[in-house]
């Protein structure tokens, strides 16, 4: 094993990456435009959920509930009508997630602590569904509490705290995640294209009778994708920091380590396709059938928890699940290696497994 083989290898990898001058505004800020992209996209809060009302009442009670179910901030009115016919209409066309009708009657109801009201949800959605309608309830209890002046004291006072994320606010949970996506975007679309890049210039079969061993090239090859992989985590930390004011609470250092230990994976993945494949076309496409399956398994947006037990355990052989793990823990929680060692394990492994996997398929002949 020759370690000048392979710098002149990682020199080489370098000059042709980086010949076209407009590779540094795809690998540099190509990543920090996703993320702000992402970051703002990937927000599940709800907000201004349009609401279609129906208000048979017509009375100073039915507006107050009126207004304070605008106040809240988490619905919006878009229509009115005392006509139930036009909420059903307005909620077919997709003109509105929320129905809310107060029927006639309902002051007088409510003065008998008998008040009803109807919510009716758009459950095309149902994550927003579900969350709307939490917030809807809670609207109407405590509106209802106070507009009924009940004051009698419940036996039992609840106080809640949320740990970590005080606000609850979904872009702290999400963007730490984006970060652990686009590396993987970029690392395995890079590594991936490498090897098969080589075989459709014809420059592969040089290297074939050149000095180089099959594990200097794969050595060569990977070292300034993960590189470009170290960069670009740094690059989106501290965009997610300094534009999205995510918290940091945790070991950079850390941080830095699950990185390089991701990017095994990630790297040896991105070789592995890169091996299998025979034109960069081929390259491309296994690179993305790859990708959406190793992003839906991760714990990305549905917890793996949720999942069936048999996807579980596929999800648990996903590095990029025990890398989101990571990122979470240090940015929220601000955990250390006492909590997360098993996840860096995990890293580990799996990235050895992959990286040796690559090198075993990859031959010093052309396929």
């Amino acid at each position: 094993f020759s370690l000048r083989r392979v710098r002149e290898m990682v020199r080489k990898e370098f000059l042709q990456l980086f010949r076209d001058p407009r590779m540094y505004g795809i690998l540099l800020a190509g990543p920090a435009m996703q993320l702000v992209v992402f970051g703002f996209a990937v927000y599940t809060d709800v907000r201004n959920t349009a609401t279609f009302l129906v208000d048979q009442d017509r009375t100073a009670t039915s507006r107050e509930l009126a207004e304070a179910w605008t106040a809240s901030g988490y619905f919006r009115i878009v229509g009115r009508s005392q006509d139930p016919g036009e909420l059903v209409r307005a909620l077919d066309h997709g003109d509105a997630i929320v129905g809310l009708t107060i029927p006639v009657g309902f002051a007088a109801d409510l003065d008998r602590s008998e008040g009803t009201v109807q919510v009716l949800l758009d459950g095309s959605n149902s994550n927003l569904a579900t969350v709307a309608r939490g917030y809807a309830e809670q609207i109407l209890t405590t509106w209802g509490l106070t507009a009924a002046e009940i004051r009698v004291e419940p036996p039992v006072e609840l106080r809640h705290r949320a740990f970590f994320n005080p606000d609850l606010a979904s872009r702290d949970y999400n963007v730490p995640a984006v970060i652990g996506a686009i590396i993987t975007l970029i690392c395995l679309l890079l590594t991936s294209l490498s090897i098969v890049r080589e075989r459709e210039i014809g420059t592969l079969e040089q290297l074939m009778v050149s000095p180089i061993r099959p594990i200097e090239l794969l050595v060569g090859k990977t070292i300034p994708f993960g590189l470009i992989g170290i960069l670009d985590m740094a690059l989106v930390t501290a965009l997610a920091v300094l534009f999205f004011k995510i918290p940091l609470v945790g070991s950079v250092g850390l941080l830095f380590l699950a990185t390089v230990l991701y990017l095994l994976s990630a790297l040896g993945a991105g070789l592995l396709i890169s091996t299998i494949s025979k034109t960069q076309q081929e390259a491309f496409m296994s690179t993305f059938l790859v990708l959406m399956p190793t992003l839906l398994l991760s714990g990305f947006m549905f917890p793996v928890r949720s999942m069936p037990k048999f996807f579980q355990w596929v999800a648990y052989l996903n590095p990029l699940t025990h890398y989101l793990e990571i990122i979470r823990g240090i940015f929220l929680k601000g955990v250390g290696m006492e909590a997360l060692w098993f996840q860096h394990a995990a890293l580990l492994v799996l990235g050895a497994v992959l990286m040796a996997t690559a090198v075993a398929r990859f031959q010093k002949h052309v396929a």
